[in-house]
């Protein structure tokens, strides 16, 4: 069931919204060759309870960790460490999540380290540019799937594939709420968009095929042939008008 938030329970979100926005631009100031994800996690978790807030993924089904800091070929979900140490030439997707007050917000970026080759650079820049397309797209009255293929059609134009196996959600008083948002799919299919609907819309776009598998920790998504993945993703709640980037 899709929960319409009303504008003082967007306020309440938009609150976690502000301190996911503000860690991800903190934590890619930390992003250098010769890092941990480990101590991007901890500085991270720092951020976070310093701006009185709890971290969203802690705990999570199990979860051991603040951010989803996945490394080239991981897709979403890795796990940060200490074991993993950032290299010249890396790309990181930095994923974070935070509850204020019961609310929660999420977003994620993808982050060079130092220079990257040409591919990796194009990557990073369609799958960003396919979010902001996805987002352009969530008007009052449009569809549900109207999000998705302006996704897919972005990202497949510039040869890149979207993940199937992890979508897109609601999100609110919960981390993951209706409706799932696949980033492939019909215009004109889905659910009709309302306002009020508060949408966490996550392209995962890989350099090479489509298919994904989990690693042996049981969180790690990994791009099956080893090409390079990227992640980008904002809260944002439908307004009246159109769309309000709350992470931004």
């Amino acid at each position: 069931m899709v929960i319409l938030k009303s504008p003082q329970e967007i306020e309440k979100i938009r609150k976690a919204c502000r301190v996911v926005a503000n860690v991800l631009e903190g934590v890619r100031t930390k992003v250098r060759a010769g890092i941990t994800t480990k101590e991007l996690d901890e500085f991270a978790e720092q951020l976070i309870r310093d701006a009185g807030a709890k971290p969203a993924f802690k705990g999570y089904r199990g979860y051991p960790s603040t951010l989803c800091t996945s490394v080239n070929e991981q897709v979403v979900h890795g796990i940060p460490s200490k074991g993993v140490v950032l290299r010249p030439g890396d790309i990181i997707s930095i994923d974070v999540g935070a509850v204020v007050d019961g609310f929660y917000g999420d977003a994620a970026i993808t982050v060079p380290v130092g220079s990257i080759t040409n591919e990796a650079e194009r990557l990073i820049k369609v799958t960003e540019e396919s979010l902001l397309k996805g987002i352009a797209e969530a008007i009052p009255g449009n569809r549900l799937y109207d999000i998705s293929a302006a996704v897919q059609s972005h990202v497949e134009a510039h040869g890149f594939s979207v993940v199937r196996e992890f979508v897109g959600h609601g999100i609110g008083r919960s981390l993951h709420e209706d409706p799932q948002i696949p980033n492939f799919g019909e215009r004109g299919g889905g659910p009709k968009i309302k306002a009020g609907m508060v949408l966490a819309i996550e392209p995962m776009v890989n350099a090479g095929g489509c298919v994904t598998r989990v690693k042996e920790d049981g969180w790690t998504a990994i791009t099956a042939d080893g090409s390079l993945s990227a992640h980008f993703e904002h809260t944002i709640a439908v307004m009246e008008d159109g769309p309000l980037i709350l992470t931004r």
